[in-house]
């Protein structure tokens, strides 16, 4: 069976009631839902879903739209950059789907909502035309108050729909990728300007790791300071690098790990090297796990 996977990023992270309405759209289409989640200093809902390819484009059209009526970015304030309300739109193949495959439900996905909806629409990553188009953080660049702007720079034309900025809803960018990983790592200091030194020298930008993108902030309602990672490819640049190397940056400072926090879900193989490394087993394979053997039901 052909599985595609969908995690759209949402810019309300707040009210209660936005999370129902999206489980909400969500059960109503034949996808099975892994994870929605809020968080409230980034003000930002991320929900994954997977199922069949017509399935999820058709869930995912749904809630995106659905979203659509009830953010107003104008009025948008949180610590995660964010340049629209319906943010981001990946499409993931899972299981008997190439990259091709998932990057032409991306694009139709992007020219259909785009035209609905009159929202410009970049494409990125593998759904990318172009390499200059490839990063999610170049397109994103600017936020939302810095879109109107872009979008008068012939650099920038939009992939689909109008080259004008949507006022309420802003801009989305569409695409297409392999899993990625949102790491949290929480730091024992109160000083944000430190996990934004700590994030500027481990990601790829600061000279860091390739597939790292990474953020400094300082949460307001918990008063935690962390290091907020997307990691782009766990093959080349697994967990335990990203983390260790957090550690050797923050030594610099005097600063001890607190601890970490995934976001959302995560492949098990991604864990296989974690394992590997941290308790010194070479070649450890999720098989070895009882429940890996165990079927289903």
């Amino acid at each position: 069976m052909r599985i595609l996977q969908c995690v759209p990023n949402f810019s309300e992270g707040r009210d209660p009631d936005f999370l129902r309405e999206v489980k909400a759209i969500l059960a109503q289409h034949p996808v099975k839902v892994l994870d929605v989640s809020m968080n409230k200093e980034h003000n930002r809902t991320d929900a994954t879903f997977l199922g069949v390819p017509a399935a999820v484009e058709a869930a995912a059209m749904a809630v995106a739209s659905r979203a659509l009526e009830l953010i107003d970015i104008r009025t948008h304030r949180g610590s995660h950059p964010r340049m629209g309300a319906v943010d981001v739109v990946p499409f993931v193949p899972l299981r008997g789907m190439t990259m091709a495959e998932a990057v032409e439900i991306a694009r139709r996905f992007g020219r259909a909502f785009a035209e609905k909806h009159q929202v410009p629409v970049f494409f990125y990553e593998e759904a990318s035309r172009t390499e200059a188009r490839r990063s999610l953080a170049d397109i994103r660049r600017g936020e939302y108050e810095g879109m109107r702007r872009k979008l008068q720079d012939p650099a920038w034309t939009v992939d689909a729909g109008p080259q004008t900025l949507n006022e309420n809803s802003g801009v989305t960018a569409v695409g297409a990728r392999m899993p990625l990983i949102a790491l949290n790592v929480n730091l024992y200091t109160q000083d944000a300007e430190i996990a934004k030194k700590i994030a500027h020298a481990v990601r790829h930008v600061g000279g860091g790791l390739r597939f790292v993108r990474a953020i400094g902030l300082r949460s307001e309602d918990t008063g935690i300071v962390q290091v907020s990672m997307n990691l782009l490819n766990y093959h080349k640049t697994p967990i335990h690098r990203a983390l260790e190397l957090v550690k050797i940056e923050a030594a610099r400072y005097g600063v001890l790990v607190k601890d970490c926090e995934l976001v959302g879900m995560v492949p098990i193989e991604s864990l296989e090297e974690v394992v590997s490394y941290y308790l010194q087993i070479p070649g450890f394979n999720s098989k070895q796990i009882i429940e890996y053997r165990i079927p289903p039901g």
